[in-house]
């Protein structure tokens, strides 16, 4: 009897530290298991933390130790040191913590979409799987804590402390924090490439023979062409593209070895070759093996002028919310559609072909 309840709490403890474990090191890795631990925790912060309201100084440092303290909680239920009397309890109390904050969430938004972050964007979870799983492990941990002895000896508790620093150092080295990086960084020329959008013009043969004929068709000209395109608006993106503001412009967000980006690219050369009046397309690229852009435009079958910023200010120009690959098409600093991820509002070139054939009339911003 006794032999049988140490293989069952034996199998709890495995169980358990298993997915603490991977639930800390999935947070530190992109498509592989610890593959880029800077984007892959940067990731986490801005679409995690930044939403419940932690500064952009803070959320660095608190993401390590959370994601420190998950990895040595995962690897003392393996231990014997307090495990009955301090550990189990602690772990329980962080799953209930969890489980509050997803259901919070999850009742703020009104349904269970998006990813929870519990495995990062390794394993995508959304927050009603993530609060099955964190009732389940509590409940396991809570079978756990009746079969072990109760008389069982308290041991070391400086074997618990130094796991946990050494841990949560760990989690620093891996992923160090980089001190806050300028705008952007200027990466190629922009290409000089006419805009497309023909005004309608004014038959000028007639002789202007007073300042005031001419006033008049100026003014004619000046209505006509408000028609036929929308008014200037800033679309904040100017820093970056100079232009951006001026004509139509296709303006991407993109990770250089991310697949459906560069399908994204490829799709849109496609739309180019096609269209000789097709929007201007100009790249701002994250950051992140940034080594790979010669193959990224290779694989899209062009090149465009691009930009390259930091992990951390590319999710916030991005969009709150939003993923890659992201395209917009602009006019006149006008945003009239943003495609962003690989979901419903994924970019369509279909669609895309037939919006930016549309007359300013048929727009609605």
């Amino acid at each position: 009897m006794k032999t049988s309840k140490n293989y069952i709490a034996w199998t709890l403890r495995i169980v358990v530290a298993f997915l603490f474990i991977v639930s800390a090191l999935a947070k530190l890795s992109k498509g592989h298991l610890l593959d880029s631990p800077y984007f892959a925790i940067s990731t986490f912060e801005v679409k995690q933390l930044y939403p419940m309201g932690f500064s952009e100084s803070f959320a660095p440092y608190f993401s390590r130790t959370l994601i420190g303290i998950e990895l040595a909680l995962g690897l003392l239920l393996l231990q014997k040191n307090y495990l009955r009397k301090f550990l189990i309890p602690v772990t329980i109390l962080l799953l209930l913590v969890f489980i509050g904050h997803l259901s919070y969430v999850t009742f703020l938004s009104g349904g269970n979409s998006g990813n929870c972050g519990c495995f990062g964007e390794l394993l995508p979870m959304t927050p009603i799987q993530a609060i099955i799983k964190n009732i389940v492990a509590a409940g396991l941990l809570a079978y756990l804590f009746v079969l072990l002895p109760k008389e069982a000896k308290e041991g070391n508790f400086w074997v618990l402390t130094t796991i946990l620093f050494a841990s949560i150092l760990a989690i620093f080295m891996l992923a160090p924090i980089h001190p806050p990086a300028s705008s952007f960084e200027l990466a190629t020329p922009e290409e000089t490439i006419n805009d497309t959008i023909q005004a309608a013009t004014i038959d000028t043969s007639v002789i202007l023979i007073s300042k005031d004929t001419i006033k008049k068709v100026e003014d004619i000209k000046t209505v006509v062409k408000e028609i036929n395109e929308p008014a200037k608006h800033k679309s904040g993106y100017t820093q970056y593209f100079s232009k951006i503001d001026t004509g139509r412009k296709t303006l991407c967000f993109f990770v250089p070895g991310c697949d459906h980006c560069r399908v994204a690219a490829k799709e849109l050369t496609e739309l180019r070759q096609k269209d000789k009046n097709f929007p201007e397309i100009s790249i701002i690229f994250m950051n992140e093996e940034a080594d790979l852009i010669p193959d990224f435009f290779k694989f899209a079958g062009a090149e465009y002028p691009y930009k390259i910023i930091e992990v951390i200010p590319f999710w916030k120009v991005l969009g709150s919310g939003k993923d890659t690959p992201g395209v917009k098409y602009l006019w006149n600093g006008n945003e009239y559609k943003y495609y962003y991820g690989i979901t419903d509002n994924k970019f369509d070139p279909v669609d895309y072909q037939k919006l930016i054939n549309k007359p300013f009339s048929e727009l609605k911003k």
